[in-house]
């Protein structure tokens, strides 16, 4: 179970953290961010990971390595110094030769404490190239962006830029996706174009081609100063969910 990781973001809103490190590095409860995300992949059944890197990436290369202290192999996809949008470097990985046919992705800024596999289980038997998992969030956290289809297994529209006024969207983009190696290959252009993945995501979407995974479990992130402190409170006080009966976080 291959998942790419989204950190080449600049994290403009956790300035002034970010303006001497990348956002996945900003320490959380006594370590950075990225270790506790790593951690968390690893519970989840998580077998190899890919950074997508950009700002700042070397620092993030530095740390993490090869994964081998972490006990998972990673490598890296890097944007250089012309960005190319959120699904440009599925592209790159796509074009390097080190992505799956099928893998996962989360954004680099998510703490999501769900078990992988059944997401892993969902994507692989769905008849659609992609999948999102979801969150009924009726606008709690953020601005809601997804509609379901009537049968609870396909998602009728992903819509970031409210497109389609006179369509409800109740539940959210959880952040965990799954994605086909040919979806990459023939919907996303070669370097040194751009794209962005909420765009592949909405196509998909009117296309009846995004599978749906609904999730229960609510989200964390550090893209923003609350979400940091929220997070590191959670983390503290050990009261986020577990995965197979064991705290998040847990080493043992």
């Amino acid at each position: 179970m291959q998942v790419v990781v989204l950190a080449g973001g600049k994290g403009t809103r956790l300035a002034p953290l970010t303006d001497t490190m990348p956002k996945v590095l900003v320490p959380v409860a006594g370590k950075p961010f990225a270790e506790h995300q790593i951690d968390l992949l690893r519970q989840g059944g998580a077998t190899s990971l890919i950074y997508a890197i950009g700002h700042m990436g070397n620092q993030i290369c530095a740390h993490l390595g090869d994964g081998s202290r972490f006990g998972i192999p990673i490598a890296y996809v890097d944007d250089g110094v012309t960005p190319r949008g959120t699904a440009g470097c599925f592209r790159q990985a796509a074009d390097d030769g080190v992505l799956d046919d099928r893998f996962l992705l989360i954004y680099g800024d998510s703490y999501l404490p769900v078990d992988l596999r059944p997401i892993w289980d969902d994507f692989t038997a769905a008849t659609q190239p992609a999948l999102m998992t979801i969150f009924h969030n009726d606008g709690r956290w953020d601005r809601s962006n997804v509609a379901m289809a009537a049968d609870g297994k396909t998602i009728a529209l992903y819509d970031k830029q409210n497109r389609y006024p006179d369509i409800t969207l109740d539940h959210i983009d959880y952040g965990i996706s799954g994605l086909t190696r040919d979806i990459i290959v023939r919907h996303i252009p070669p370097a040194p174009a751009a794209m962005d993945l909420a765009d592949l995501m909405h196509e998909l979407s009117v296309n009846n081609q995004l599978a749906a995974h609904a999730t229960g479990t609510r989200f964390w992130e550090i893209g923003s100063h609350e979400g940091l402190a929220e997070l590191h409170d959670a983390l503290i006080t050990g009261t986020l969910p577990q995965i197979s009966g064991r705290q998040i976080g847990d080493p043992r």
